[in-house]
């Protein structure tokens, strides 16, 4: 049985939303070989609609600049959960419409390597309430962005974790490691 781990770019704030926009300067060498090892255990992506718009846009353009990561995300198969998206054009990608949990768990059972969720927090945390999520890796990045979507700011319910492993880099991110329900 395969396994999903989520990969989330977040503040010290709680912000996910818009990485792009404020996680690039903390990028450095020994985070980038950290995240061409989690891509390359993987093989499969899972994304939420935005999260895929926003890869679909910009990957197929940059093999030439990223290379080898570039290439593997865009070869890799790539499940999209949205009720709106009508086609995903991107290279080996499936729209996933509906009975989402039914669906995640189907491919769980598949034999392979690892299934990636990166960011999609809001898909990631409709997986959690079903405990489809096996692993959490939050890439916590040292700044205050203010404003912005924030993990978890609407979720009710308690949700223990265990951490298995933390990783700093040279940019001062910190990987945090969590599995399971404590």
């Amino acid at each position: 049985m395969r396994g999903i781990v989520w990969s989330e770019y977040i503040s010290l704030d709680g912000v996910v939303e818009e990485p792009g926009q404020w996680s690039i300067p903390y990028f450095s060498d020994d985070l980038a070989q950290y995240k061409s090892e989690e891509l390359n255990d993987s093989d499969a992506l899972l994304l939420g609609r935005s999260t895929y718009e926003g890869f679909a846009a910009a990957w197929p353009d940059m093999e030439e600049v990223e290379g080898e990561f570039a290439v593997r995300m865009n070869t890799l198969p790539k499940y999209v959960v949205s009720t709106t998206l009508e086609n995903a054009d991107w290279n080996n990608s499936t729209v996933i419409h509906e009975n989402v949990p039914e669906e995640v768990a189907k491919l769980k059972r598949d034999s392979g390597e690892n299934i990636l969720i990166g960011g999609s927090a809001t898909l990631a945390k409709s997986l959690i309430e079903h405990d489809l999520i096996d692993e959490i890796r939050m890439l916590v990045h040292p700044i205050v962005v203010g404003s912005g979507k924030r993990l978890f700011e609407d979720t009710n319910e308690s949700i223990g974790l265990k951490l298995v492993e933390t990783r700093a880099f040279e940019s001062g991110v910190v990987a945090l490691t969590y599995q399971g329900r404590a």
